[in-house]
C-alpha cells in the first residue's frame, strides 16, 4: 500500500496510539529490521502482552493477537500511511509518515556497545596483572580473584540488560 495522503492530525494520532497493540506493533517496527511477516509480529506482540517469550506462548494468545492485527489495527495504521502491509505477502514494514510519531514513542535507546566494556576490562586486567608481576600491585591471588568478579560482574550487568530489553517499554504498557 501506498501513503494515505490523509493528514496526521493530533486527534488522530492520539486515536492511533490509544490502541496499546498499535503502540506495539509502531515500536517493534522502529526497532527490528523490516519488512516483518505479520505471524512473526503477532507473535513478538503477544509476547509482550503476556509477558513471557514467543516460545512460551500458546496457540490462541498467537491467533487472538494475529485476528485483530490483521482485522483491525494494521489497516488502521496502513491507512494513516503509518505502516504499509501487503495481505498476500503478509510483510509489514514501516511507512514514511511513521518517522512523524516518534516523538510521542519515546526516545529510542542507543544499544550499548558492549564489547568496549569487556575489551576496556581485559585491557585493565593485563595491565594489573603486568603490575602484580612486577610487585607493583596487590597479591595475585588477589588479583586473579578480583578480575574473575569484575568479569562476572559485567557479565551479569550485560545478561539483565538484555532481559529487560526482551519486555516491552514502560511507555508501551497500560
Amino acid at each position: 500500500m501506498e501513503d494515505n495522503n490523509t493528514e496526521l492530525t493530533r486527534d488522530r494520532i492520539f486515536d492511533i496510539l490509544s490502541s496499546p497493540r498499535r503502540r506495539y506493533v509502531l515500536y517493534f517496527l522502529r526497532t527490528e529490521p523490516n519488512p516483518i511477516q505479520l505471524t512473526e509480529l503477532a507473535e513478538h506482540v503477544a509476547a509482550w502482552e503476556n509477558d513471557t517469550t514467543v516460545e512460551e506462548l500458546s496457540t490462541q494468545q498467537r491467533k487472538r493477537v494475529y485476528v485483530s492485527l490483521y482485522q483491525t489495527h494494521l489497516p488502521k495504521l496502513a491507512e494513516a500511511g503509518l505502516v504499509e502491509y501487503d495481505e498476500e505477502s503478509g510483510d509489514v514494514t514501516t511507512a514514511s509518515k511513521a518517522s512523524e510519531i516518534d516523538p510521542l514513542l519515546g526516545e529510542q535507546q542507543s544499544e550499548p556497545t558492549w564489547y568496549f566494556y569487556y575489551f576496556g576490562l581485559a585491557a585493565l586486567s593485563t595491565l594489573l596483572v603486568v603490575a602484580s608481576l612486577a610487585g607493583l600491585a596487590v597479591p595475585q591471588v588477589a588479583l586473579v580473584m578480583g578480575i574473575i568478579a569484575a568479569f562476572v560482574g559485567l557479565t551479569i550487568v550485560h545478561v539483565v540488560y538484555e532481559w529487560r530489553q526482551q519486555s516491552a517499554p514502560a511507555e508501551f504498557r497500560e
